[in-house]
C-alpha cells in the first residue's frame, strides 16, 4: 500500500494543499460512515506520502510512502482510476509489500481513489473498513466525490498560483502599452473571480493584495477632496467583468452567481459610483483606483 522510502519534507505550498485533503477526508468519513479514511499528495511523479488520517487507531499508516504500482494505492496511481479490494490481506489483485502497516490498523475492505488534476495524478484518497465486506456503490461514489472535491480545490489553487506568478513582479506602470494593460485587467478580473473559491485564508489574502496592486497600477487616484468610493467585493467583481465586456449572464457564469444577483450588484455599484451607464461605472471605478 505504501513505499519503503520517506520523501523529502513538503514545501509550504504542499502543506497548504494538504488542507484540501484533510477537509475532503473529514467530509468522506461523515457522509459515508467509513470508520477509517486517509490520503496524501504526490511528492514526485511516482510517490505519495500518507499525511492525513481520520479515524485511525494507530500511527502505522502515517508517513507511509505509496509507490506507483505497489499495493492498492500504488495501483490506483499507476492506472489513474479508482481501485478496491474486499479483503486486503488476501487479495490477489494487488502486491503486498506493505501488509504490516495495513494489518496494524486492522484494515480489510479498502477503496483507493486517485486525485487527478489536468491529467496528472496529484494524490490518492482511501476509505476503509475493518471487516471484509464488499463496499457498496454509495460508499464507492462518496469516495470518488471526495477525490473530485480535492481535484477542484487544487485546480483552483493552481490557477491562482499561475496568475499570481504572472502578476506579482510584473505590474505594469502608467506608461505600459495598451496590450499590456489588457493583460493586467484580464488577470485582475480572473483573480477576483477566483478569490471566493480559495479556502486558504493566507492565499486568499495574497490574491486580494495582488488585486489591489493591479487596481492601483495605472496611477489613477481619487482627488483628495472627493469622497472615497467603497464597493463591496462582489460589486467590484461584477464591475470588473463588465469592464471586460461581459453581459450580466456571462458575468454570472464567471462568478458563479445568478444573473439577477449580478444585476443587483451592478445596480448598487453604479449608484455608489454615481454612474448612469455600464461604461460610466467602469470609468468611475478606474478613476477611483478600484480597477486597473
Amino acid at each position: 500500500m505504501g513505499g519503503v522510502g520517506v520523501p523529502e519534507p513538503v514545501d509550504a505550498a504542499d502543506a497548504v494543499d494538504a488542507v484540501e485533503m484533510r477537509t475532503a477526508l473529514a467530509g468522506l468519513r461523515r457522509t459515508s460512515g467509513l470508520p477509517v479514511v486517509f490520503g496524501g499528495l504526490l511528492a514526485d511523479a511516482r510517490h505519495a506520502r500518507i499525511g492525513e488520517l481520520n479515524g485511525a487507531q494507530t500511527s502505522a499508516l502515517r508517513g507511509l510512502v505509496i509507490s506507483a504500482g505497489s499495493g492498492l494505492g500504488g495501483k490506483a496511481i499507476a492506472l489513474a482510476r479508482p481501485c478496491a479490494v474486499t479483503d486486503y490481506p488476501v487479495s490477489r489483485h494487488i502486491s503486498h509489500e506493505y501488509d504490516t502497516a495495513v494489518a496494524a490498523e486492522g484494515l480489510r475492505s479498502v477503496v483507493a481513489v486517485p486525485v487527478v488534476v489536468r491529467r496528472s495524478v496529484r494524490g490518492v484518497l482511501y476509505g476503509a473498513l475493518r471487516t471484509p465486506v464488499t463496499l457498496g456503490d454509495r460508499t464507492f461514489d462518496a469516495a470518488v466525490a471526495a477525490a473530485r472535491d480535492v481535484e477542484q480545490a487544487l485546480a483552483v489553487r493552481d490557477e491562482v498560483r499561475e496568475l499570481l506568478a504572472l502578476t506579482r513582479d510584473q505590474v505594469a506602470g502608467p506608461g505600459a502599452a495598451p496590450g499590456a494593460w489588457e493583460d493586467v485587467r484580464e488577470a485582475h478580473r480572473e483573480l477576483r473571480a477566483l478569490a471566493p473559491r480559495v479556502a486558504d485564508p493566507a492565499l486568499r489574502d495574497e490574491l486580494l493584495a495582488v488585486c489591489g496592486r493591479l487596481a492601483s497600477a495605472s496611477g489613477a487616484r481619487t482627488p483628495a477632496a472627493a469622497p472615497q468610493v467603497r464597493l463591496a467585493p462582489r460589486e467590484v467583481d461584477v464591475v470588473a467583468c463588465v469592464a471586460a465586456g461581459a453581459t450580466n449572464a456571462a458575468a454570472a457564469r464567471q462568478l458563479g452567481l445568478r444573473p439577477e444577483t449580478v444585476k443587483g450588484y451592478l445596480r448598487s455599484a453604479m449608484r455608489k459610483l454615481g454612474a448612469h451607464t455600464r461604461l460610466e461605472a467602469v470609468v468611475a471605478a478606474r478613476r477611483a483606483g478600484l480597477l486597473p
